[in-house]
């Protein structure tokens, strides 16, 4: 749904900074609101239509309770940043129940065989994912500049909730990242050779830095194989490679490697969490590296611990 009520939205979303990813999802969720009530303008509806709208998506889409939940930032950031015309309290609404799963968890020797069937640049993807806990989009938004060989440190830039922190570099890793780095200094100079040497800078970085966008510090650690054109500014430069290639790379190895488990990438960062808990780190410390706000929600991975459920012993083992 291409209109100028539609790019009013998207106006607003870059003026906030949000990523392009929720520009695309709030866009989203958007039209589809438009669309459930008979694409009548959000102007002339309020929080009772938006209240329906989120029954519906529980009740009759049967959505995640995440997902819901996105659906709501989005009409809540509508009505709010660009409507100027908050939907305040809303009744009646049926919330989608919240999932109650355990993390899939792979063992040791299932990770060492999981990449054992990985192949040239998902190697070290999916080795800096399970090695320094990283989620899927914080390792390929990963810049030069964000690792330190020295002090053996990945700098995470804007993580989940917009936050920075600092995870582990595996020393296994520091040899095939630094020639990952050459190979990165060659690409840079054949681009900048062929006038397409710029990269994407997060946020205003590129107005108040304008010559940081050349500079090899600053392009993406896993770039993709070829140049694409910006949707937002349509100018031709390299982009990181893409989540979809990776998350298929990563389910044929599984496949291949006949791990009978419903593993994913995020199954890496899963076991990496699991895996210090085996070890005997404490849970603030863990909590500190995967950049949880509460501890509670590292506590997931005590329960997935091969040591049995909650760690109890069975009588039959004694």
């Amino acid at each position: 749904m291409s209109s100028p009520f539609m790019d009013s939205i998207r106006r607003v979303l870059r003026t906030h900074h949000y990523s392009y990813r929720t520009e695309q999802a709030y866009l989203h969720w958007v039209k589809r609101y438009i669309i459930y009530h008979n694409k009548k303008h959000p102007h002339d509806m309020g929080a009772a239509e938006v209240a329906v709208f989120l029954t519906h998506l529980a009740n009759d889409r049967k959505v995640v309770a995440a997902t819901q939940n996105q659906a709501l930032n989005a009409l809540n950031f509508l009505y709010t940043k660009v409507l100027d015309k908050p939907i305040g309290q809303l009744h009646g609404v049926i919330r989608a129940k919240q999932s109650k799963r355990l993390p899939v968890v792979l063992t040791r020797q299932e990770v060492t065989s999981l990449l054992e069937h990985l192949e040239g640049i998902y190697i070290p993807i999916a080795s800096v994912m399970y090695g320094s806990g990283l989620r899927l989009m914080e390792c390929l938004r990963l810049r030069i500049k964000d690792l330190d060989f020295e002090s053996q440190t990945i700098t995470v830039r804007s993580g989940k909730g917009d936050k920075d922190r600092v995870t582990i570099l595996p020393g296994r890793l520091i040899e095939s990242l630094r020639h990952q780095a050459d190979h990165i200094r060659l690409l840079h100079e054949q681009d900048m050779n062929q006038g397409h040497g710029s990269v994407a800078m997060p946020y205003s970085l590129a107005r108040k830095y304008p010559n940081a966008q050349y500079e090899l510090a600053w392009k993406f650690l896993f770039p993709a194989r070829g140049l694409s054109r910006d949707p937002r500014t349509a100018i031709v430069r390299r982009h990181h490679i893409h989540q979809s290639n990776v998350q298929s790379a990563i389910k044929s190895a599984v496949r291949k490697a006949q791990i009978n488990k419903l593993a994913s990438s995020h199954t890496l960062r899963h076991s990496f969490a699991t895996h210090l808990l085996e070890d005997g780190y404490d849970i603030r410390t863990v909590q500190e590296l995967l950049g949880h706000s509460d501890v509670r929600t590292t506590q997931i991975y005590t329960h997935v611990m091969n040591k049995g459920a909650n760690a109890v012993r069975s009588p039959l083992d004694r």
